[in-house]
């Protein structure tokens, strides 16, 4: 096969060079210089995949839900929307070593054995050491196809003459192709490969679930158009030295995003976890001070966490500010909250914060919980044990309702909490049974109320 010939492309211009140049010659740009492919005749691998139609008014569009097919991980399941969509390209994230290729060969051996043909190419092991992994998580999966392969056409051949319904790429950054002469892995190969699988997948109707690497700062290796191409980005949660894990949606265009899978690792492999939220709460006899449980939504799932909060003397001129689970530059926000609307001061105090389980909060329903727990930690009173709560916290020191509060009220209560502090705005038409609901318009009426609980 001649070899073909690449061009290097300003990636700020479109500007084009027969060489590697440090400053584009067109709009004299620096290091934007990315090596690709020239442009090719109308029969080239850059065709549409379906032929043009003429322009139709959105309203005559017959739109129908595509079928899904179950993974046979429940809690996979969850994270994708409902199971695996065919012609769907799926783009799995996470640290080394946290279980990426452990939950796709599982995944895969239950779809196998559910009488589905899927393949497992494999560019990192060899196939006697997924042979061996399979082994050691005791997975039966006698009809499993196995393939180590790091070649895109190679892999593309095999696809169109095996045609499986499922195929697992790990990973997408050990694929080359022979049309570039980059090294795999580099910016160039990652994206000509993910097109490729991509155009693939959606022409063949093939389902692809792609393992990617992340980089020191958490991020997807590879350009960001990588996450562009695919149908759904799913990132791996979790410390390496804790036994739970979490996958989380960033993209679906097949279901909601944010949504979270809870998983915990075992000596056969990853099992999904029915009650995550036992695992985010502590296992006191008692509540301590500074302790407060809050109910936080990911995705169509309440979850209850344990936000602990330790407040002690500063020793040095500038007081330390820490958060672990939640957004730093929000508690320094809240402590402000706190000063000038509940005259509780922390100028000259550490302040230290903890969501348990290794859970990621994002959302700002956080804050109440947050500020109770902080008041808890100064005045060295526990919360009640049977309390939760949660409310966005304003500037004005206001709490706003959150979304779907009626829904984590139905889950505290569920799990044997009996009160709960809530912004108003949230208060439920209908009461809910066993559950006594105090609603609470700014933060000064919502730490006397905590307090008057105990």
């Amino acid at each position: 096969m001649a070899k073909v010939k690449t061009i290097y492309i300003c990636q700020s211009c479109g500007g084009t060079s027969a060489k590697w140049q440090g400053q584009c010659p067109s709009c004299e740009a620096w290091n934007t210089m990315e090596e690709g492919l020239p442009e090719q005749s109308s029969n080239s691998r850059f065709q549409g995949l379906a032929q043009s139609l003429p322009r139709q008014k959105l309203s005559a569009i017959t739109a129908e839900d595509l079928p899904r097919f179950s993974t046979g991980v429940e809690e996979f399941d969850r994270v994708l929307g409902g199971g695996l969509v065919p012609g769907g390209v799926v783009l799995l994230g996470g640290d080394p070593g946290i279980g990426k290729s452990t939950l796709l060969l599982q995944a895969l051996a239950q779809m196998s054995s559910a009488g589905m043909n899927v393949l497992y190419s494999s560019g990192e092991e060899s196939a006697a050491q997924i042979a061996l992994r399979a082994r050691r998580i005791a997975l039966e999966a006698p009809q499993l196809e196995v393939l180590a392969e790091i070649q895109l056409e190679k892999l593309l051949s095999i696809m169109h003459t095996v045609k499986p319904q499922v195929l697992v790429v790990d990973s997408i950054q050990t694929l080359y192709s022979e049309v570039l002469s980059s090294a795999p892995g580099s910016v160039a190969q990652v994206r000509e490969c993910a097109a490729q699988l991509t155009r693939a997948a959606k022409s063949s109707g093939i389902c692809i679930l792609m393992v990617g690497h992340v980089t020191k700062d958490g991020h997807l290796a590879g350009p960001r158009v990588l996450e562009h191409i695919v149908d759904t980005v799913l990132y791996f949660e979790g410390d390496t030295h804790s036994s739970f894990r979490l996958v989380r949606s960033i993209k679906n265009r097949f279901g909601a995003v944010n949504e979270l899978g809870v998983f915990a690792m075992t000596e056969k492999g990853l099992r999904g976890v029915s009650n995550p939220s036992a695992i985010f709460l502590s296992q006191h006899e008692q509540m301590v001070p500074g302790a407060c449980v809050l109910v936080t939504q990911e995705g169509s799932r309440p979850l209850l966490v344990e936000i602990q909060a330790l407040v002690d003397t500063a020793h040095v001129p500038n007081p330390r500010r820490l958060a672990v689970g939640l957004e730093q530059a929000r508690l320094a926000m809240l402590l402000a909250v706190l000063h000038r609307h509940a005259g509780i001061a922390c100028f000259d105090q550490d302040v230290f914060l903890n969501a348990v389980g290794g859970v990621k909060i994002s959302e700002p329903a956080a804050d109440l919980a947050v500020l109770l727990a902080i008041q808890s930690s100064i005045r060295n009173r526990a919360l009640p044990k049977e309390l939760i709560v949660f409310g966005e916290v304003g500037l004005a020191g206001e709490i706003r309702p959150c979304p779907r509060g009626q829904e984590r009220l139905k889950e505290a209560a569920k799990l044997g909490f009996m009160v709960a502090i809530i912004p108003k705005a949230n208060m439920p038409k209908a009461k809910i049974p066993g559950l006594r609901v105090i609603p609470v318009e700014r933060i000064d009426e919502a730490i006397t109320a905590a307090a008057e609980l105990n």
